[in-house]
């Protein structure tokens, strides 16, 4: 029989590949094997974001996330600088159009402050220096705003794990897992992988791949999509780096904002719509069993009550 792997990876994503990656330099002598069904990494959510790498304004000091974002923003230009990939640091500003605004800004610069995020208040006439066309009484400008393809910083991690000799498998969808006192195996086209621990890092199909692995989570993943307008010509000439608005505290979100990717495409967004699947991208596109599951969860019910 072969013996199984010390780590099977699930998903091929961004987190699994740097969850892989962490994993073979803390303990380069383990073998490790990263599963992604699609035929090449970063094929969903990795690669279908705006790219924006934040500097970590908007999170409660001392959180996990805040410390995350402000280290993992730094580690990550270093990480790209080192293997060649393009950054753009175009900096952020956020603006407040109305006083009422003023004290959420307050407090955004509170957050920044206390996170060691390096930012200016600024007036009407800061904000025409930074971003000509953008209109506003006060803003933050966050100079260490950034942003990467992340699906250029995946594949990067996808070299790094070949070249140490751990295995990154694509067109491996784990449908079923079978499990023993000490080890699982992984069954799904093209065939079994055995190995002592699974990390599941499937992005979309976490839930899904927990459940195969004998665990029910309460929770569900709900397919939203965020949809962007692409600037052009005269109107993407307007925007040079990322602006963004005083964001709503009544809502999980950053708001609608312009940004620049590292290709110089601008882009204006997201909302969150529906979606009539988990990998569902276009407007009429959809997956029946996907839409018929979202909606006979009771968190789908109650969210829409």
């Amino acid at each position: 029989m072969t013996k199984p792997l010390d780590i099977a990876v699930v998903g091929g994503g961004i987190v699994g590949l740097a969850t892989a990656d962490a994993i073979q330099r803390a303990r380069p002598g383990l073998s490790l094997t990263v599963l992604e069904k699609e035929p090449e990494v970063a094929a969903h959510q990795t690669g279908r974001n705006s790219g924006v790498i934040h500097a970590g304004l908007y999170y409660a000091p001392g959180s996990l996330k805040a410390r995350l974002c402000a280290g993992g923003a730094a580690r990550l230009f270093q990480y790209c600088a080192e293997r060649g990939i393009p950054t753009t640091r175009t900096g952020k500003l956020v603006v407040a159009t109305s006083r009422d605004q003023l004290p959420a800004l307050d407090e955004l610069e509170r957050r920044g402050r206390a996170n060691g995020v390096a930012m200016e208040r600024i007036g009407p006439g800061g904000i025409a220096e930074r971003e000509l066309h953008a209109g506003g009484i006060e803003a933050l400008h966050v100079s260490a705003t950034g942003a990467v393809d992340f699906g250029d910083v995946a594949r990067a991690l996808a070299a790094d794990l070949s070249r140490a000799g751990h295995e990154v498998r694509t067109g491996f969808e784990v449908r079923e897992a079978r499990r023993t006192p000490n080890r699982t195996r992984l069954v799904g086209p093209p065939g079994n992988i055995e190995a002592r621990v699974v990390v599941n890092c499937a992005g979309l199909h976490v839930d899904r791949v927990m459940r195969l692995l004998g665990h029910d989570p309460r929770l569900r993943v709900l397919p939203f999509r965020g949809e962007y307008w692409s600037l052009s010509g005269a109107a993407a000439d307007r925007v040079h780096g990322h602006i963004y608005p005083v964001p709503d505290p009544r809502l999980p979100h950053l708001g609608a904002h312009f940004t620049r990717n590292v290709a110089g495409r601008v882009e204006l967004g997201p909302n969150a719509v529906w979606a009539w699947g988990r990998e569902a991208y276009g407007r009429f596109s959809g997956r029946v069993p996907d839409a018929l599951e979202a909606l006979s969860y009771r968190g789908f019910r109650h969210r829409a009550s």
